[in-house]
């Protein structure tokens, strides 16, 4: 069964063009060859600010920022544990490869992440 990460990031809003590409090559790069099935990136359309808890709160998104959510399906957990496990410890042509890659368009640290694990998939 398929496996996801999902992640939701803080974006600056000019920056969109340069997240769009940098999502193109992440997958070209490191996603792809690892063994994913899929990626797909989704700009903040209609995402409120909340009360108590919401997406830009989770992010800290500040004036002149988007929210980006995205996801990567990986054919099941383990590739995508053994994918995780070479981005952390590549191999001296891999990380010369993820070093060329473009600097991230946003600020990693304030990304929030995870992998999921589906329970129920209903599609049409």
């Amino acid at each position: 069964m398929s496996y996801f990460a999902g992640f939701v990031a803080a974006v600056p809003t000019d920056k969109k063009a340069a997240f769009v590409a940098h999502a193109h090559e992440a997958w070209e790069v490191i996603f792809k060859p690892l063994g994913a099935i899929a990626q797909v990136e989704c700009w903040g359309d209609d995402v409120p600010e909340g009360e108590v808890t919401s997406f830009p709160m989770a992010v800290k998104c500040a004036p002149g920022e988007t929210v980006a959510f995205s996801w990567i399906e990986w054919p099941d957990k383990a590739t995508h544990d053994a994918a995780n496990a070479r981005m952390r410890d590549p191999d001296p042509e891999f990380a010369a490869a993820m070093k060329d890659m473009a600097e991230m368009p946003f600020d990693g640290m304030r990304m929030i992440y995870g992998g999921f694990a589906p329970i129920v998939e209903l599609r049409a």
